[in-house]
């Protein structure tokens, strides 16, 4: 068993969804797992479905999201014929389910709606991709992930019931041989049937759990650079490719925000020594990178930028020292709000922590610390992650930026800057 996972660069259009029937035309015989993500930017376009449907925008949420229905009809036809019909009607019943949502009004919270609008983008790039496929000689079995992945409703970061999902995955996929299967990542379901997401980029998790599970010789992520990166080659374009990594490395790179794996990815694949291979869908004969338990040695300089990002100056009302008592306060708040910071640093009498600027958890947040702190919200920052630094490249990427916050260990420096 091998597990195969593409992302949205690599079904994003017509000639790219040729591409990959024509390089698992050497597969056909395996048994194989295959984890596709929605086309392209349609998450994004049905992130903006959500939010106009719970802005009260109910007109404006279903032209935008006529809008995913007319490419996804027409990416079928361009690339089906014989099975168009087929998967015409299959893509109707994911249409209807959202339809009948954004004609009903909002009365839950948003992230729920959320995960029922967004989880379609991948159940219709699946389904046109596993008609073509079968089109195209390439046989296989397509499979609704929300049948086997059961979570909680932690709506947007759903956690998994591995107990569930293993009693799932037996049922429907252990007793396979030697066949392909295709199915979606990034989304569950909890055991009511409401969809759920697993976290931005979750489809790399997805993975990772049908190959713990099935006891995989290998995850694959085929994506469109040639391998792992020291930095994203969009903003660096001198960045080098790393051949090998730890599992150990890997998890500390996602931490600090480089977009090559999702967090959660690494531990299902540690605990039963899966090694993942990123490999370039462009060019599937280049070397890409290794994951596995060996220890990682000599590495470059590993970079990431995070942009948009928030601080929150928390300080003392009475000027007594921040200790025990409100610490502990501070991280059930953030337990409480699913928040997780990028950056903390405290001093005697206040707290300074970095976040992602979400308008939603930021206003929650500062509205509950305010029991505790005097609060106060700046923006508009980035946060630059290094690991393995040296002072020649701090002094070239710190050059002419203001910086509010400088973290430092022996292995990794943190800059939060203007």
């Amino acid at each position: 068993m091998k597990v195969f996972k593409f992302g949205g660069a690599g079904v994003h259009n017509v000639e790219r969804i040729q591409n990959l029937a024509a390089q698992l035309q050497g597969n056909k015989e395996e048994d194989l797992i295959i984890i596709i993500s929605a086309m392209g930017k349609t998450t994004n376009a049905l992130e903006k479905v959500a939010e106009a449907f719970y802005a009260g925008k109910k007109e404006d949420a279903l032209q935008l999201f006529d809008v995913v229905k007319k490419q996804h009809i027409n990416t079928a036809k361009y690339l089906l014929v014989t099975r168009f019909n087929a998967c015409l009607s299959q893509l109707m019943d994911f249409f209807t389910e959202v339809e009948w949502l954004l004609h009903d009004n909002p009365i839950r919270e948003f992230d729920y709606y959320y995960d029922q609008i967004v989880c379609c983008g991948e159940l219709l790039s699946t389904c046109i991709i596993s008609q073509y496929l079968n089109e195209s000689g390439i046989q296989n079995n397509w499979i609704d992930v929300r049948d086997i992945i059961r979570t909680d409703d932690n709506f947007r970061d759903a956690n998994i019931d591995w107990d569930k999902t293993k009693m799932a995955v037996d049922q429907l996929l252990s007793a396979s041989t030697k066949q392909i299967t295709v199915t979606q990542g990034f989304i569950g379901a909890t055991d009511a049937n409401e969809s759920t997401t697993l976290g931005r980029e979750g489809s790399d998790y997805t993975a990772a759990v049908f190959a713990n599970i099935l006891n995989a010789e290998s995850v694959t992520i085929w994506k469109d650079v040639e391998a792992v990166m020291n930095a994203d080659p969009k903003s660096f374009p001198d960045a080098l490719p790393i051949r090998e990594l730890s599992f150990d490395e890997l998890i500390e790179m996602a931490y600090y925000g480089a977009q090559v794996i999702h967090p959660k990815t690494i531990k299902p694949l540690q605990n039963k020594g899966i090694p993942l291979l990123v490999k370039c869908f462009l060019n599937p004969a280049a070397e890409g990178t290794i994951i596995h338990k060996k220890h990682s040695k000599n590495l470059p300089p590993i970079i990431v930028i995070k942009e948009q990002q928030a601080l929150l100056h928390l300080e003392s009302r009475d000027y007594s020292f921040v200790g025990e008592k409100p610490m502990a306060a501070l991280y059930e708040i953030f337990s409480h709000l699913k928040i997780k910071p990028n950056l903390i640093q405290t001093g005697a009498i206040n707290v300074q922590i970095c976040l992602d600027d979400r308008i939603d958890k930021i206003e929650k947040l500062a509205l509950a610390a305010n029991d505790i702190f005097d609060v106060q919200v700046e923006k508009g920052l980035s946060l630059l992650s290094i690991r393995h630094y040296n002072e020649t490249i701090l002094t070239e990427l710190l050059k002419n930026k203001e910086i509010v916050l400088l973290q430092k260990t022996k292995d990794t420096m943190q800059a939060l800057y203007r």
